[in-house]
């Protein structure tokens, strides 16, 4: 069976879908590997690290034509059109959001597996990108806030007088939160974090975070491990409790999405306009919409003396650590579903079942069949 590494087009990326690790490990395995040139550049693979493994160096046709190809980002229309008939294809998909993609690929008969669509189970988790590449951009989101604050971090006692710590204000967490919190504190800022899930308390303090609880409401509605739905009064109550806390803070990181739908607005204009001059927000759901009312993807901002962070890919700042990670990911699902052979799909495993978007021309995805028929 052979396997099609191609390069990255989508703006911003730098990441790569395979690493030349995973693919010395994918040629130990029996699998034959046709990367395209250049594919791994911008994650500093050269072509000859990935001969080097035992890849073949081939054109993007080439590699498109494998009988499974593996991307970070999903493909184009024209990428689709080269790639085999009946082939099998796994990326981060969105499936819900790109319907024309998943028509195109119907056409084809393409076998198609989601990497953001990997259940949240223990047999799962060394597939699981999602959290390996939020791990990475809630580190890198504080570095971002770090460099843009006019302040540093720590404490620090001076003959010329006492530095005060940073304060972090943190929504959200999720792995990303986490290690947003977890980061923020070994550089030494005072850290609290606010979340709509009650059960992530025991966490947040875990790292030296402070939890702060919306009392009198019940929580968020969460399936697979992944938020789904937070009532209106919910989303009051906090805004009232995060109000004041936004005032006092230097450094506000926010990461809530909910699963399918615009992320939540939880920083709205008049809270920017509220906080210190010099204060900085990183949104880091400015891809789905964002968490404050006013950041820009890809775009940093100051409006009302507040620096807006709106980077959209955050571990594309990171792209060597992303790539083997992601790498990792992906090979780690292409294994499970594949042999030399070809792809051999037990539709009972629940791993398959959670990944698989379209089959034999039909899209055969329980959830993404029902946001579009919404």
């Amino acid at each position: 069976m052979i396997i099609g590494v191609i390069k990255e087009t989508k703006e911003y990326e730098n990441r790569v879908a395979m690493s030349p690790e995973v693919v010395k490990l994918t040629r130990k395995k029996g699998f034959e590997v046709i990367v395209e040139s250049g594919a791994g550049e911008r994650s500093f693979f050269s072509d000859q690290d990935y001969l080097n493994a035992g890849a073949t160096i081939g054109t993007c046709k080439e590699a498109l034509g494998a009988d499974l190809v593996l991307k970070v980002n999903l493909a184009t229309v024209a990428e689709i059109s080269q790639m085999k008939e009946n082939a099998g294809y796994i990326s981060y998909m969105y499936a819900y959001q790109h319907p024309e993609i998943l028509e195109a690929f119907n056409k084809k008969r393409i076998t198609t597996f989601s990497m953001d669509a990997v259940p949240r189970i223990s047999r799962a988790q060394k597939m699981d990108a999602l959290s390996s590449q939020a791990n990475l951009a809630g580190y890198k989101a504080v570095l971002l806030g770090a460099n843009y604050l006019g302040k540093i971090f720590p404490l620090l006692m001076t003959a010329s007088g006492t530095i005060t710590p940073a304060r972090v204000l943190i929504f959200g967490a999720g792995v990303a939160g986490l290690q947003a919190i977890a980061t923020a504190k070994r550089l030494g800022a005072v850290v609290e974090c606010t979340d709509v899930r009650p059960e992530t308390k025991e966490q947040v303090e875990s790292l030296g975070g402070r939890y702060l609880t919306v009392e009198g409401v019940e929580g968020v509605k969460t399936e697979g491990g992944y938020a789904r739905e937070v009532s209106a009064e919910y989303l009051e109550k906090q805004q009232q409790l995060i109000r004041e806390k936004i005032k006092e803070a230097d450094l506000v990181i926010t990461t809530a999405l909910v699963m399918g739908k615009k992320s939540p607005i939880l920083v709205t204009e008049d809270m920017v306009k509220s906080m210190k001059a010099g204060s900085v927000i990183v949104d880091m759901a400015v891809e789905s919409g964002g968490n404050c009312a006013i950041s820009e993807k890809n775009a940093t901002v100051v409006k009302h003396g507040v620096t807006l962070v709106g980077e959209s890919n955050l571990p594309s700042l990171l792209p060597v650590n992303a790539s083997q990670l992601y790498a990792t990911n992906i090979s780690t699902l292409a294994f499970h579903l594949a042999g030399e052979s070809g792809i051999t799909l037990d539709l009972e495993d629940e791993i398959t079942k959670g990944v698989l978007i379209t089959h034999q021309g039909e899209l055969v995805h329980a959830f993404t069949k029902q946001i579009l028929s919404q």
